[in-house]
């Protein structure tokens, strides 16, 4: 008999470490709770069901693969668009799993949760269980990442990170360099140059903080790393 096949999707929140050391526990505390209302709103249009929050990631699952990459999309896509909110990435995979109560376990679980913790900041990254389980869609372009082992993993795993037709691309994002938020550029609360690039902040905190020491915050060739 054949089991049933479910597509779990993993969420967190990148650069949430660095976003607690500069601002503290309780606005951490606050952005985990304006990230999971953020995802419940959409949730509510996609067809998806919340399974449980754990630290800053929110696990979901879904029913069709193709409604939880547009649910993915669509979460990367609102936090970029939000000045003072961290960048999301999202993982996901396909296959059958074991519920007990409201949670699900098993290896397709497992795998979602490590593919999510390969992603960068603003991808959706998805197995080819979940890229077998599509249907081809106009507005959705996937794109080849290789393959990559995990950790007790038997088998490495086939990569493809997934992207909205037209839509925002990583270099459009300017992310404050010492607590990760995202930052409007008319928004920020001012700006440094250092070794030839131009960094930018949510706060004159943050700001301080490199002028300090730019050499521990400075990435440039890498600045929407997780």
């Amino acid at each position: 008999m054949l089991k049933s096949q479910h597509t779990f999707l993993f969420a967190d929140l990148a650069g949430f470490t660095a976003m607690t050391e500069a601002h503290g526990d309780e606005r951490a505390a606050e952005l985990v709770g304006e990230f999971t209302a953020m995802v419940d709103a959409l949730l509510a249009q996609h067809g998806g069901e919340a399974v449980k929050g754990i630290g800053d990631a929110l696990m979901l699952r879904f029913s069709s693969a193709g409604d939880a990459v547009r649910l993915g999309l669509a979460i990367v896509e609102e936090a970029a668009a939000r000045h003072g909110h961290l960048m999301v990435r999202v993982g996901m995979n396909t296959g059958p799993a074991v519920q007990q109560g409201s949670d699900w376990f098993g290896a397709a679980v497992n795998l979602a949760a490590r593919v999510s913790g390969a992603a960068r900041a603003g991808e959706v990254l998805l197995t080819a269980a979940t890229r077998a389980s599509l249907c081809e869609a106009d507005d959705v372009v996937l794109r080849a990442q290789g393959v990559q082992a995990f950790r007790n993993v038997g088998d490495p795993v086939r990569l493809y990170s997934a992207h909205r037709r037209g839509g925002l691309v990583r270099g459009d994002v300017v992310i404050d360099p010492v607590c990760r938020m995202r930052i409007d550029p008319e928004e920020s609360a001012g700006s440094l140059s250092h070794d030839g690039f131009e960094y930018r902040f949510c706060s004159l905190e943050c700001a301080g903080r490199f002028a300090a020491d730019p050499g521990r915050y400075a990435v440039p060739g890498d600045e929407l790393a997780g």
